[in-house]
């Protein structure tokens, strides 16, 4: 089955930690489970026209313990991915509202 880029970047990260990195370039998305770097980059790509990306790190994100009264269980585990523009790339307009 063919992934178009929109089942690979689901949504993008908001945090303080994230925003810091726009000034440099950086920004962050939830990305599915089993995309690899290369189908990450030509999604945003894709996804954001005039960017070019310089390269993406990924990491697994665990689930975490919630507990609802004396039941407990996990939240489910998620990928996240950082991806790097170049220089001469142009920014993205979604998060540079935020900033």
């Amino acid at each position: 089955m063919v992934k178009t880029a929109q089942d690979i970047i689901i949504k993008p990260v908001i945090t303080e930690k994230s925003m810091d990195g726009i000034a440099n370039k950086k920004y962050t998305f939830r990305v599915d489970k089993g995309s690899n770097k290369i189908e990450i980059a030509k999604a945003v790509e894709a996804l954001f026209p005039g960017t070019k990306v310089a390269k993406v790190n990924t990491l697994n994100v665990r689930g975490r313990l919630r507990r609802q009264g004396r039941t407990e269980g996990y939240t489910s585990s998620w990928k996240k991915a950082i991806v790097t523009l170049t220089e001469d790339s142009k920014g993205i307009e979604f998060f540079e509202g935020m900033v």
